[in-house]
C-alpha cells in the first residue's frame, strides 16, 4: 500500500507534475518471462542520519543498502520472505510482479550486495499477465512448505502459489479469509500475511493484519485463518500509524511493521512487538513499541519485514521499503539484530 494513496502519493504526483519529471509506469506490456534485472546497492553503515551509534533500544542495526536499478519494473517492493535465511528470498510488488534475488554478504555478515534478481509479472488462469492494477495489487506474503501465500488488496483475496522461480503460475487455492468483506477498506487491506509460531498455540496456523481497517472501536482487523482457533480478532491502533507488514517471533509474539504520514509529522516507521497471548479470536491484540524512527533515519515507505536466525543464533528482523516507482522515493533493504534480553 503506498503512503494513504490519497497522501503521500498525491503529494509525490503534484510534486512531479510541478517539475515536469514523468514517473516510471508501474506495469509493463509483455510476456510474463523470467526478467533478470540488474540492481546496484550503495551500502548504508549508519541508521541515524550522521550518527554511528548501533543500538536502538532492543534492536542493533547491522547494515542496509538502498537499491537502484535500470529495469522500469524494479521497484514497488511490498513484501519479501528469505527462502533461506539471511540469504535468498522471494517478494511481490504492488504492481502485479514477484521478484527473487540473493542478499550478498561481507566477510563480516553484513550486507553488501543484490545479486541473481529476477521478476516475473503474476498470470491468470490462462498463464496470460495480468495487467489491470487492482487485481494484483499484491501487499502481503507468508511462505511455507514450498506455498507463497500472498494478500491482495482493492480486489481483496488471500491466494496461494506453489513457488517456482523459473515460473511462476496462477493461484491454485483461495483462502476464506473470515473478516466481512464488507468491512475491509479498497485500499487498506491485508498488509500482514504470516505463519504463527509451530509450537505455539496457533500451531503454525495463517494469520493476516489490514492495514487500516477499523472496526467501531476504531481496531485494525485481522483473523486467525487457519490453525486450531480460527476467528477474528483486532489490533489496537495505536496513534496514526498504519500496519505495513509483521512475522511471528521464535516467543510466540507477533512483530508489526507500521507507518505513518502526514504533511505536518512527515513520514515515520515504527516496530510493535505485540503479545503473543493476545491473538486470539475477539481479542483486542496490543503491545510495546520497540522501535520508532523519522526522516533522520535511513528510512523511507517501509513496507516489508521479514524474522530470520543467523547462523550465530542471533535473531535477525530485516526491512525493505517500497519507492511507489517515484525519483523522489528509494528502495531500501534494513537489517537490526533484535536483543532478547
Amino acid at each position: 500500500m503506498i503512503l494513504s494513496r490519497g497522501g503521500f502519493r498525491q503529494t509525490v504526483l503534484a510534486a512531479c507534475a510541478l517539475s515536469g519529471v514523468v514517473l516510471s509506469p508501474a506495469i509493463a506490456a509483455g510476456p510474463a518471462s523470467v526478467e533478470p534485472a540488474e540492481v546496484s546497492a550503495r551500502p548504508i553503515s549508519q541508521f541515524k542520519i550522521g550518527h554511528d551509534e548501533k543500538q536502538f533500544g532492543p534492536l542493533e542495526f547491522v547494515g542496509g543498502l538502498e537499491m537502484t536499478s535500470p529495469s522500469r519494473d524494479f521497484g514497488a517492493l511490498s513484501a519479501f520472505r528469505f527462502l533461506k535465511g539471511g540469504s535468498d528470498f522471494i517478494g511481490v510488488a504492488d504492481t502485479g510482479y514477484w521478484f527473487f534475488g540473493t542478499v550478498a554478504r561481507d566477510a563480516d555478515g553484513r550486507p553488501v550486495a543484490i545479486q541473481n534478481f529476477r521478476m516475473q509479472q503474476m498470470v491468470d488462469q490462462s498463464g496470460q499477465p495480468i495487467d489491470e492494477k487492482w487485481e494484483v495489487d499484491a501487499e502481503g506474503l507468508a511462505v511455507k512448505d514450498g506455498i507463497a501465500t500472498v494478500g491482495f488488496e482493492r480486489n481483496h483475496r488471500v491466494s496461494q502459489f506453489r513457488i517456482d522461480p523459473t515460473n511462476m503460475k496462477a493461484p491454485y487455492r483461495q483462502l476464506d479469509f473470515l473478516v466481512p468483506a464488507r468491512e475491509l477498506r479498497q485500499n487498506r487491506g491485508f498488509e500482514t500475511v504470516t505463519h504463527a509460531n509451530a509450537n505455539g498455540q496457533h500451531e503454525g496456523g495463517l494469520v493476516v493484519v489490514s492495514e487500516k481497517s477499523l472496526d467501531k472501536a476504531g481496531n485494525i482487523y485481522a483473523a486467525i485463518i487457519e490453525g486450531p482457533h480460527k476467528g477474528v480478532f483486532t489490533v489496537k491502533r495505536n496513534g496514526d500509524f498504519d500496519i505495513t507488514d509483521g512475522a511471528f517471533l521464535p516467543d510466540g509474539d507477533l512483530l508489526l511493521l507500521e507507518r505513518s504520514f502526514s504533511m505536518a509529522g512527515g513520514l515515520k516507521m515504527r516496530l510493535r512487538r505485540i503479545y503473543g497471548e493476545s491473538v486470539a479470536k475477539g481479542a483486542v491484540a496490543d503491545g510495546p513499541v520497540l522501535l520508532e524512527a523519522d526522516m533522520g533515519y535511513q528510512i523511507d515507505n517501509m513496507e516489508g519485514l521479514d524474522v530470520w536466525t543467523r547462523y550465530d543464533g542471533a535473531l535477525m528482523v530485516s526491512l525493505i521499503s517500497d519507492d511507489n516507482h517515484s525519483i523522489l522515493q528509494r528502495n531500501l533493504y534494513l537489517e537490526f539484530i533484535l536483543h532478547q534480553d
